[in-house]
């Protein structure tokens, strides 16, 4: 009998080196426990876009929890199999308490498939250059017919960690907020939308107990996944609140964290 059926590790900071590259010593370790029997579950803020090029890159197959839980992402068809989109009242309403307040603050929607930002956001993303778009004010977001996956929230004058106890303060029971460790970046989807409540319906789906997963991460939108899983990692790079609030340290995303640990659990 394997440790661990299911695998859930989160990508930027996580699974990947800081170039964005997954290395030798990880994908042998994650060949390693799939060979064993257990499935590998990417857990991500990312959307399925970024993905795409990872499974180009590394020929990677299964599922996707993209988006932070909004969607579930099939990378063998390269399909969204379910998703929960955040309604646009609720993101105007978000929108709206987050202006009153952070001073400045400057709004993005992600499609899953484009980026749509108003003026005033600045967080732009090299990889993204061709999925990002301009439109003239923040209504005009509202005004897209794309379902909205989250609404990306951005300044240059706070950090996430101040913009997030704001948006819990002033809009907590609209939306759920979260960060991913972009600076001045908060993530904001539909309420009670989280990676852990996705990956959990995957799960329940598998006939898979929450004993038998094994969860690495870095950031506050991971706590859900670490703290939900039978053994949640965080790696040694985590952020603060990450590394107090889970007992299972690895090492560094720079020093093959996930596959130290999995080489460990499954005697690789």
């Amino acid at each position: 009998m394997i440790p661990h059926r299911l695998i859930a590790t989160d990508l930027d900071g996580t699974l990947l080196r800081n170039d964005g590259k997954i290395s030798e010593r990880t994908r042998r370790a994650l060949r390693g426990a799939t060979d064993a029997g257990a499935e590998v579950v990417l857990v991500t803020a990312r959307p399925p876009r970024y993905v795409d090029a990872l499974i180009a890159a590394y020929g990677l197959a299964g599922t996707a929890v993209c988006s932070n839980g909004a969607l579930v992402y099939d990378m063998t068809s390269r399909s969204v199999v379910s998703s929960r989109t955040l309604p646009v009242d609720s993101a105007r309403r978000a929108a709206e308490a987050l202006t009153e307040a952070v001073p400045g603050i400057g709004f993005a929607v992600e499609t899953g498939h484009r980026v749509l930002f108003a003026p005033g956001y600045g967080h732009r993303l090299p990889e993204d250059v061709d999925a990002e778009f301009a439109v003239p004010s923040v209504d005009d977001l509202w005004r897209s017919e794309a379902p909205i996956v989250k609404l990306l929230a951005w300044s240059d004058a706070f950090d996430a960690d101040t913009m997030l106890a704001s948006a819990e303060r002033a809009a907590g029971s609209v939306a759920q907020f979260t960060h991913s460790g972009g600076s001045g970046l908060l993530e904001i989807s539909a309420s009670g939308v989280t990676k852990a409540g996705t990956l959990s319906a995957l799960c329940a789906e598998r006939g898979i107990d929450t004993a038998e997963v094994v969860a690495f991460g870095d950031m506050p939108n991971d706590l859900s996944i670490l703290t939900w899983a039978g053994a949640g990692y965080a790696v040694a790079n985590a952020h603060a609140s990450v590394l107090s609030a889970v007992s299972r340290h690895t090492a560094s995303n720079e020093e093959d964290g996930v596959a130290v640990a999995l080489e460990q659990l499954f005697s690789l």
